[in-house]
C-alpha cells in the first residue's frame, strides 16, 4: 500500500448543526463540520409541521401563487368590466337608426335588451323598424362582451 495517500482521521471532530445550534463529536476527515439540519431540529424527528427550505424554493412557489392569483383575479374583474347591466347601448356598436328605435322604445341599457330578449326575438322584432339581422348583430354584440342571453339554446330560424 502506498503511504501518505490517506486522509487525516480526527476521532473527535465536532459537528454543528446551523439551525438549532447542536453539537455533538464524532469521527470525520476534518476537525469540524457544519450542517444546516439535524435529528435535534429536522420536522421528520420532531413531529413538528415545519418547512425546511435551504433554497428558497417554498417562497419562490409561494410568490408563483400569489401572482396566479392576481392573474385570476385581474381577469374576472376583466370579464365583470365587459358586462355590466347598466351598460348603455350604444357602446354595443349598433348603426345609429337603431339606437335611436330601441331608445323611442325605452330601450336604454342591456338590461332592457335582456328582458326583451328574454321574451324571445320575438320580444325585439315586434318593433318597428328592426328585423332579424338587427336582432342577430345585437345577441353577437352581447355575446362577444361576455353577456349570457336568455333562450340560448333555442335560438330561432
Amino acid at each position: 500500500m502506498k503511504t501518505s495517500i490517506h486522509p487525516t482521521w480526527y476521532s473527535n471532530a465536532r459537528v454543528t448543526c446551523l439551525s438549532c445550534g447542536n453539537t455533538w463529536i464524532t469521527g470525520a476527515t476534518v476537525p469540524t463540520l457544519q450542517t444546516e439540519i439535524c435529528s435535534n431540529c429536522h420536522p421528520f424527528y420532531t413531529g413538528e409541521q415545519r418547512i425546511v427550505d435551504t433554497e428558497g424554493r417554498v417562497d419562490k412557489f409561494l410568490k408563483r401563487l400569489q401572482q396566479r392569483d392576481q392573474i385570476i383575479a385581474d381577469k374576472e374583474a376583466a370579464k365583470a368590466a365587459l358586462t355590466p347591466m347598466n351598460l348603455p347601448i350604444a357602446e354595443l356598436g349598433l348603426a345609429k337608426r337603431y339606437l335611436s328605435i330601441l331608445e323611442e322604445n325605452n330601450i336604454k341599457v342591456v338590461a332592457d335588451v335582456l328582458n326583451k330578449l328574454s321574451e324571445g326575438d320575438e320580444g325585439l322584432l315586434g318593433l318597428s323598424g328592426i328585423g332579424r339581422q338587427v336582432v342577430s348583430d345585437i345577441k353577437k354584440s352581447l355575446r362577444a362582451r361576455g353577456y349570457q342571453l336568455p333562450n340560448d339554446g333555442e335560438e330561432s330560424a
